[in-house]
């Protein structure tokens, strides 16, 4: 359900504003798309604005063109996607004279980057990557590498964030990003001195090994290429070195906080009847108990965390009173091509109001503090939908996300549609957005539960259809 680039676009950034005019995806309304990363923008930065136009630049005597030449004065930037007609190619070329920064996605090879003012030399093959001068800065090489392996992906925040990393660079600086101008591991002095042993035995132990080679060319704020890695290589030395070196020492000297925005509030009823918390934690528990899993999840809008396949949720209440956990369990397909099991142990608390909750994770020996919000889930339990905003404060990163949840993994029936809908509008989602998980292949999951944990106390489950499955 993701959005594929292949048809051309316009792209113009300011320095207090975003600017954006794109034509329409043959199979996809790319203007459409392209104004709600303006909203999703705002955001991150309210400084931000971001209009969208298409592209009748061959139309001289069209008012959008004579409102692009006025944009064109004061633009910093010039972001040019998928612009292959030669018309435009030439407006541009003729009206773009006086724009500092110019870089092209998938564009006509007469089309030609230019950055700070200069022009790159090397022809244009379909993006800023390969538009690079010798002389470059390793630090310019890796900002250029995160907004191509970025944009390169292809999914709705991977196109926000890069479109963030180019401002970031060379407009100014944007909060989110603070942790691409931090050291790294030049604090060696800390790592050595505190975590000698942690050192040593990750770079002995194959895994751990090829995890810091991994994560060595990801960019510190890129969670796609970080939890690839992490999910591909994680073994005990990885989660010691992790623990040592990021979550006791904070080396790098990295922070993260978790997302205001957007907010997505709870559901206040639940079959006629106010939402309490422990009906709350009911729609968690779900159908554990009838099923071996809670919910399974259908889709998912964060590319780094919900696109794994086979994902199944085990919500249950602990022996200690009032406890409350989550069990995600989850194949990654490693950078190796290996099928694997994961599975990560949440600790739950109870926000102020009903729906609401605070998660908290140790993952990889890194903590992941998570706030999560009930924002919908259908009286016979067919389906659900969970919104999270969450920061791993020593990695320097936070995140939002949302899942669609239902008994057997499957989308709920059509005519549920339209409140998924409305449900993923509080979250400021699109559907389009989400990523379908493939439950095709879920042979053994490792489920299972705590002896005495204990499961629903208000909620009866009464659609046999799926108790039948």
């Amino acid at each position: 359900m993701r959005p594929q680039i292949h048809a051309s676009s316009l792209l113009l950034a300011c320095s207090t504003y975003l600017l954006l005019f794109f034509v329409f995806l043959h199979r996809f309304p790319f203007l459409t798309q392209f104004s709600y990363q303006a909203e999703k923008l705002k955001w991150i930065d309210e400084g931000i604005e971001m209009t969208v136009f298409p592209d009748n630049l061959h139309k001289t005597n069209n008012p959008i063109v004579q409102n692009i030449q006025r944009e064109l004065s004061h633009a910093d930037i010039l972001v040019l996607v998928a612009v292959t007609n030669q018309e435009s190619v030439t407006w541009i070329q003729s009206n773009s004279k006086k724009v500092q920064n110019i870089i092209c996605f998938d564009s006509s090879p007469n089309l030609t980057n230019k950055l700070g003012g200069s022009f790159t030399n090397t022809e244009n093959k379909g993006n800023i990557f390969s538009k690079l001068k010798r002389k470059k800065t390793n630090e310019s090489l890796e900002i250029y590498q995160t907004v191509y392996e970025a944009w390169d992906r292809h999914n709705s925040d991977d196109i926000r964030f890069s479109l963030l990393v180019i401002i970031n660079a060379y407009i100014r600086p944007i909060s989110v990003l603070k942790n691409l101008r931090a050291k790294g591991f030049s604090t060696l002095n800390c790592m050595v001195k505190n975590c000698g042993q942690q050192i040593l035995n990750c770079l002995l132990d194959p895994n751990c090994r090829k995890a810091l080679q991994c994560l060595n060319k990801c960019s510190p704020v890129d969670q796609v290429c970080n939890y690839r890695c992490i999910a591909s290589y994680e073994s005990p030395q990885l989660e010691a070195f992790s623990l040592c070196v990021l979550q006791k020492n904070n080396c790098l000297g990295l922070d993260a906080q978790i997302p205001q925005k957007p907010y997505a509030h709870p559901m206040l009823k639940f079959r006629g009847e106010n939402l309490c918390h422990e009906t709350a934690e009911d729609l968690f528990v779900g159908w554990l108990g009838n099923l071996d899993w809670s919910w399974r999840v259908v889709a998912g809008q964060n590319p780094a965390y919900d696109q794994f396949p086979c994902q199944y949720q085990l919500f249950y209440r602990g022996k200690a009173k009032g406890s409350f956990w989550y069990e995600p369990v989850f194949q990654v397909k490693t950078l190796e091509g290996n099928l694997v099991w994961r599975r990560r142990k949440y600790r739950v608390k109870r926000a102020n109001i009903p729906g609401t909750f605070y998660f908290s994770v140790l993952d990889n020996g890194v903590v992941s503090k998570e706030f999560w919000t009930i924002v919908d889930v259908c009286d016979n339990l067919s389906w659900g939908l969970f919104h999270y905003s969450g920061a791993a404060r020593v990695a320097g990163q936070s995140y939002t996300g949302a899942v669609v949840v239902s008994p057997n993994g499957e989308y709920p029936d059509d005519k549920e549609r339209w409140r998924l809908t409305s449900a993923l509008e509080k979250c400021g989602i699109k559907e389009w957005e989400l990523y379908t998980v493939d439950n095709c292949s879920c042979e053994n999951p490792p489920l299972g539960i705590p002896e005495g944990s204990s499961l629903l106390l208000n909620i009866e489950l009464n659609n046999l259809k799926y108790l039948e499955t």
